[in-house]
């Protein structure tokens, strides 16, 4: 609470001044232009990175809203946050590993590597070594994380609605709890270890991925263990050096993976972001490492996307507005326009399921398409805003179609999502 009423304050302090300035110059005072300077929005980022935890984690989350809905200036600083975090100092790593192995909690290790390989929003991950030799990745959490989430994620929605940061048609309460949700399940290890076992049964017959085994033995409610896997980071396929097959066979596994997840599993790992992958040359495999977030849905929600794919697909424009009341994309009660808008939208973003061939995801421009039709449609009171339900699924829609886009890939998508409908 502290952390964020300075927070607070360097804000209020920073727009007061910028106002003075405007009086100076003998302009009007500009309450919002004061406050949403890119100065503010970085100072809120880097706080956010300090604070870890779950303030972070929503910064992340909000970072994946249009510019019209998050200024400009705010958006582009929470997206840094995907690649900030700042790692535990040694002796708070060393006080987190004896309070969950005990005293003498070196002794089951051969080998502790106390520099990070990693720090993100929840915790960090170090290499160790068994005795015997297996290689393992410890992925411990930030002390103090698992019970900060109801406060972090109300200080930081209701310091963004003070400042007048989001607009007002962000429904900030009703994503938060979502966030709420989402996070209490991230910051529980013994949940994710047995996530990553059941998803290493799921996939087991896809043999282009890879998912790294639980080490049950080291694995508490605040570190998981799992076998360290080599690999490189999956960015690295985006450089023109590699082949364009290469390329287009990573971006066909994980457009495969997605429409097996929702319509066969009905299980899913929902944050698709770089450093969540690996890829493994050799073999030419792609490596999942965390399942931290999950979504799991309901047979009657993944049936409404189903219908709503398979209207996109076949051009019934009556299956599409049917699937769009059922998942709440629109209401049979709203006004023509804005059902029309909403079915518009679904045609538009599914673009790359109703395209015969592969898909060019680089030269598509289909995110700034899709993203200024919503935007102009939201802000114009001419589309409703997606059901908070529907956030983390996004995430992982909007994520591997900007995966392939970044990776230049070229896949045929609607002949690997033809057989799901």
């Amino acid at each position: 609470m502290l952390r964020f009423g300075l927070l607070g304050g360097e804000i209020a302090l920073s727009a007061a001044l910028g106002t003075a300035r405007q009086l100076s110059a003998g302009r009007k005072p500009d309450l919002a232009a004061a406050v949403l300077t890119p100065r503010n929005a970085e100072l809120l980022a880097h706080r956010l990175a300090a604070l870890r935890g779950p303030a972070m984690k929503l910064g992340q989350i909000l970072s994946l809203q249009s510019e019209e809905i998050l200024p400009e200036a705010l958006s582009n600083a929470f997206a840094v946050l995907s690649a900030q975090g700042y790692s535990m100092p040694d002796s708070q790593l060393r006080r987190v590993l004896g309070r969950e192995y005990g005293k003498g909690w070196q002794n089951r290790f051969a080998h502790f590597d106390f520099e990070p390989v990693a720090a993100a929003s929840i915790g960090q991950v170090h290499r160790a070594r068994k005795h015997g030799g297996h290689e393992l990745a410890l992925k411990i959490q930030y002390p103090g994380v698992a019970r900060s989430v109801d406060s972090d994620i109300d200080n930081l929605a209701s310091l963004l609605g003070r400042l007048g940061f989001v607009t007002a048609k962000l429904d900030i309460p009703a994503l938060a709890e979502e966030a709420k949700r989402q996070l209490k399940l991230e910051t529980d290890y013994e949940t994710e270890a047995r996530w990553l076992e059941r998803y290493r049964r799921l996939v087991a017959d896809m043999p282009g991925l890879v998912v790294p085994h639980v080490d049950r033995s080291l694995t508490t409610r605040h570190i998981l263990a799992m076998e360290w896997i080599e690999g490189e980071p999956l960015e690295r396929l985006a450089s023109e050096a590699v082949p364009q097959p290469r390329r287009n066979a990573v971006g066909r596994q994980l457009f495969e993976l997605l429409f097996r997840e929702l319509f066969e599993f009905r299980f899913m790992q929902t944050d698709p972001n770089f450093a969540n992958y690996l890829y493994l040359p050799a073999t030419q495999q792609v490596a999942l490492l965390d399942l931290g977030s999950v979504g799991e849905y309901r047979t009657a929600f993944v049936e409404s996307y189903r219908r709503a794919c398979s209207g996109v697909v076949s051009g019934n424009e009556d299956m599409i507005r049917e699937a769009a009341f059922e998942i709440g994309y629109a209401h049979p009660g709203d006004p023509e326009p804005v059902i029309r808008n909403s079915v518009t939208v679904l045609q538009l973003v599914c673009e790359p399921l109703a395209h015969r061939g592969p898909y060019d995801f680089a030269a598509s421009g289909l995110v700034r398409r899709a993203g200024g039709l919503s935007i102009e449609n939201v802000m114009g009171q001419g589309m409703r805003l997606p059901p908070p339900e529907t956030l983390f699924l996004h995430r992982k829609l909007l994520g591997t179609f900007l995966i392939c886009t970044r990776l230049r890939a070229s896949v045929n998508v609607h002949a690997l999502v033809d057989r799901f409908l």
